[in-house]
Parts: C-alpha cells; structure tokens; sequence
C-alpha cells in the first residue's frame, strides 16, 4: 500500500493557547506507526481572536472540510455539548467534552478525560490512600477528575472551586451516580486538607500563563499524595514544593497520554499502543511550554 493509499483521517484541537499541545504530534505518530495517514490541525481561539461563542461557525466548517474528529479543551468543554447531536454515556454524565467524533453527518461527544486520569493514577500512584481527597477546580476536567475519582474507590471527595455553584454541581451530580455522601463542595480547604489523604488540583493554576500555587504552601505536609492534571510545564509549582516536602506525587503527562489514546481509537476505529505514546510524549517533553489538551 502506497502512502496514498493508507486510510485517511483529518482531525482538529479546539482551545485557546493550544500551540504548544503535544496532542496533535502524539496523533500523528501514532497514526505512522498504525499504517495510517493522520493530518492534525490545531484551531487556536487565542490566535483567532475568538471565544467559545465561534463554536457553532467552527464544527460546521470542519464538518465541511472532513474532519474525521476533533479534540476540545479549554475553554470548549462545556459549551460545546449545545451543539452536539448525541453524547455518550460518560460525556452525558459529566456535563463535559473533550472528543467529538464527525461521522455520517452527526456530530457525537465523547469523555476520555476522565478514563485518562484514572489509568494515569493507577499506573503513578499505586496504593494511595484514598479515604478522603480534596479535588481543586469543578470545571470540565475536573467534572472528569472527580467522576474518575469516584471509579477509582475514594470514599469522600471534597470539591473546592472559585464558583462555589459549579462545585456544589458536580458533588450533587456524584452523590447521585455514586452514592449518597460520597462528594462535598466546600469552601473551608485549610480544614479540609487538614485531615485529607490526598490532593488533586484541576485548575490553570501552573500554567505558564498563570504561575504559582493553587493553594497556601502551609497546607500541604510530607504525608499528602498530589496529583496535577496540567503537563506544561510537566513540574508545576506545585509538584515542586509537593515533592520537596517528600510527597508522592503524579504529574500531569498519563492523563494527557490516556485520554489522547481513547480519543484516537475512537476518532479512527483503531486501537494505539498506549506505551509507545507514552514514549512519544516523553520525546515531546523538551519543547512543552504551556497546558493544552
């Protein structure tokens, strides 16, 4: 078979700040290796000057073009459902979307978020303590988090979140999925942390573009895990002070390499290698600046 002739994908990532993503590298790559021939687009809302209100504009020209899938990130994860024709049970369940696959004239939204959060944290932090966890950020990916959180046995989670609402949303959403007094919003973290077994922090807090802590240094303590979900850089701030105190900690790559593994299946019906992404994204690590999808 002739270059040509392999089959063919177009694919998009949808977000703002995405121009150092290793998502689109990742998926060509493994396209290669899979014999197929996979062209990734990234479609940079910062660089247009657009919002998420261009979203209705965006998915018809891709529909238009062939995009086979598109991968969405901030600030696209939830605004972007209005305009889907179904979800699946995960991405119903969340209230977030990080996929969505164009096929036959529908456009169908996906979560692999939450599934590579969970397979990252399996792998990184084995036998956690996971009797309570306090989760910073209630937005999509921490919708994600906490749902993967759930599947992953913590008996109490505690959701802290500069909208109060959004964290009393997901907690309620939980409870209901999950059992009854399984998640928490709250608003009190110095207490919170201090009888916590473990931190998850799921906002842009450590990004190149929003340095720093998510939370006051003093309330963390050597016997705390930490898990972050932002990969650029891959040793935020927070990982650092974390680990100098002599806390396990996971970063943010497995996730970004997890989810990008399910949404390649499921854009092109072909199943990755999960290692060999992992090794690829590894070989990325030299050039990331800033978080993406």
């Amino acid at each position: 078979m002739t270059k040509l002739e392999r089959p063919s994908f177009l694919v998009g990532l949808i977000g703002s700040g995405i121009q150092a993503s290793r998502t689109p590298p990742m998926h060509e790559r493994e396209a290669d290796e899979q014999g197929l021939r996979l062209i990734y687009q990234k479609i940079d809302l910062e660089r247009l000057a657009l919002g998420p209100e261009a979203l209705p504009e965006l998915l018809a020209a891709a529909e238009r073009m062939g995009f086979a899938g598109l991968n969405i990130t901030h600030p696209c994860k939830q605004a972007v459902i209005r305009y889907l024709d179904e979800l699946s049970p995960d991405a119903a369940a969340l209230g977030a979307v990080n996929t969505v696959v164009l096929r036959n004239g529908r456009r169908i939204g996906h979560n692999t978020d939450w599934w590579g959060f969970a397979e990252s944290f399996r792998r990184g932090l084995p036998g956690a303590a996971l009797g309570r966890v306090v989760q910073l950020g209630a937005g999509g990916a921490g919708a994600a988090v906490a749902h993967a959180l759930m599947t992953l046995g913590v008996d109490e989670l505690v959701l802290s979140d500069v909208d109060p609402s959004r964290a009393q949303a997901v907690a309620a959403s939980l409870n209901e999925r999950f059992g009854a007094g399984r998640a928490r919003a709250s608003q009190e973290l110095a207490a919170d942390m201090a009888v916590a077994e473990g931190l998850v922090h799921c906002t842009p807090t450590g990004m190149a573009n929003y340095p720093g802590l998510p939370l006051p240094e003093e309330l963390l303590r050597p016997d705390l895990w930490v898990a972050e979900i932002v990969y650029f850089p891959l040793e935020t701030k927070l990982l650092r002070v974390a680990r100098g105190l002599g806390c396990r900690t996971l970063d943010g790559g497995g996730m970004a390499v997890f989810q990008a593994v399910e949404a390649f299946r499921l854009i092109t019906g072909v199943t990755p290698d999960p290692e060999r992404m992992l090794r690829h994204f590894a070989e990325l690590g030299s050039t990331a600046v800033r978080s993406a999808a």
